[in-house]
């Protein structure tokens, strides 16, 4: 498996924004399968204490876009629902 790395996470993201999606689709995102497998990985290694100091900060970027992502689509449903 090819890994990821932060900016490739944040890549996809970028894409995705850029790409002008509506409130609905902002609502639905979700990272590829790629990138939740690794974040998987990541999070598995790190409850057995065995990140490296590389992994420690590829995992802290996908953590600091998942509640960017998070918070983005919570005022994207209520658009949605004020709409």
């Amino acid at each position: 498996m090819t890994i990821p790395t932060p900016n490739v996470a944040f890549d996809e993201l970028i894409t995705f924004l850029a790409s002008s999606p509506s409130t609905r689709e902002i609502v639905t995102y979700h990272p590829s399968e790629k990138l939740q497998a690794r974040m998987s990985d990541l999070l598995e290694k790190n409850r057995q204490g065995r990140l490296s100091i590389d992994e420690q900060s590829e995992l802290d970027e996908f953590l600091r876009m998942n509640r960017f992502m998070s918070h983005l689509q919570a005022k994207a449903k209520q658009n949605l629902s004020a709409s």
